[in-house]
């Protein structure tokens, strides 16, 4: 895991992005933002007022570095300028007016910065919701061309030995055009962490040896997934032991290209993919590092209500190395 987090730190100072963090009065958050200053890996924006934050800091014994940056809505100098985007990108729905209320929000205002360009990528959740997260990040910034949903994804790592898991985070029952989606998606995440994705779209069934309208939908979305991909190794429907064990694989798919050397799993449902994860997690003794947010056009990742001021350090990486 260290590896992996190294080589990461490695090549994010070379692009030395700059990440938002809208919970800038958040200690874990503060805490992380100023450690990655320091390291010198990216440049930190964190959101507030300039008391709150001085005071947080001073009461966690912070000297706040010179490469951090605080901004407060209330007094953004440059916020006609981001009303005005605000308003041509959400396209009529929102007046000069209204416009003014939601950007002194953190999470939009923080948002239009990584849309106007003052910001690389956006760090939320540590105090906020999934959808206090995602909602601006699906307004504003939007899904990249051909991706009609984002999807999460968790990477799940223990020692050498990495895998991602998709989608155990957003989509609650994804449909064949979904599945495909996440598949190409989470193939490019698995690129990110140095890995080969060897893509495997899971079911309870085989390659056929069972039938119902829950096999069909994988089958369908494997077919779709490779005209999206063609250049892609990627096959289904699969059951987890035949895609991950060459010797089942050899008995249940012999002809299949992942030949039971999968590492991204793509899971049929969120029930599915949620529980998966944990199981891998808690009964596994891998660590599970995300959700890594795909399909947006700009990086925007959500943080758990319960996280670490490392799991804010982390997923600044992550966010940092998506927007390379």
């Amino acid at each position: 895991m260290s590896d992996l987090f190294t080589n990461m730190k490695d090549q994010v100072k070379a692009g030395y992005p700059t990440i938002v963090f809208p919970e800038g009065t958040d200690e874990r958050v503060l805490a992380a933002a100023n450690r990655l200053a320091e390291d010198g890996i990216l440049k930190p924006i964190v959101i507030g007022g300039e008391n709150a934050i001085q005071d947080k800091a001073s009461s966690l014994s912070l000297t706040l570095h010179s490469d951090l940056t605080i901004m407060d809505p209330a007094t953004y100098s440059e916020m006609d300028a981001l009303v005005e985007s605000f308003v041509e990108r959400r396209k009529g729905k929102a007046t000069a007016e209204q416009a003014q209320e939601i950007l002194l929000n953190v999470n939009y205002f923080g948002t239009m910065l990584v849309h106007t360009g003052k910001a690389d990528g956006l760090v939320s959740g540590a105090a906020h919701s999934t959808g206090d997260t995602v909602r601006p990040a699906l307004q504003i910034i939007k899904t990249k061309e051909g991706v009609k949903k984002t999807s999460g994804a968790f990477v799940m790592v223990k020692g050498d030995e990495k895998y991602v898991f998709a989608d155990c985070a957003i989509n609650i029952s994804p449909d064949s055009n979904d599945l495909a989606e996440i598949g190409v998606s989470s193939a490019e995440t698995a690129k990110m962490f140095g890995m080969d994705p060897k893509v495997a779209m899971l079911s309870f069934s085989t390659k056929g040896s069972a039938k119902s309208p829950e096999t069909e939908k994988v089958e369908e979305a494997t077919r779709l997934a490779k005209e999206m991909a063609p250049d892609l190794v990627i096959d289904g429907e699969f059951q987890f032991d035949a895609a991950f064990v060459p010797e089942v694989a050899q008995k249940k798919a012999p002809e299949s290209p992942l030949k039971g050397q999968a590492n991204v799993f793509v899971f049929p449902s969120l029930e599915a993919g949620n529980i998966g994860y944990k199981m891998v997690q808690r009964l596994g003794g891998y660590e599970a590092v995300g959700p890594v947010l795909q399909g947006l056009n700009k990086p925007v990742n959500d943080l758990s209500r319960g996280c670490s001021e490392e799991d804010v350090y982390k997923l600044a990486l992550i966010t940092a190395m998506q927007s390379l």
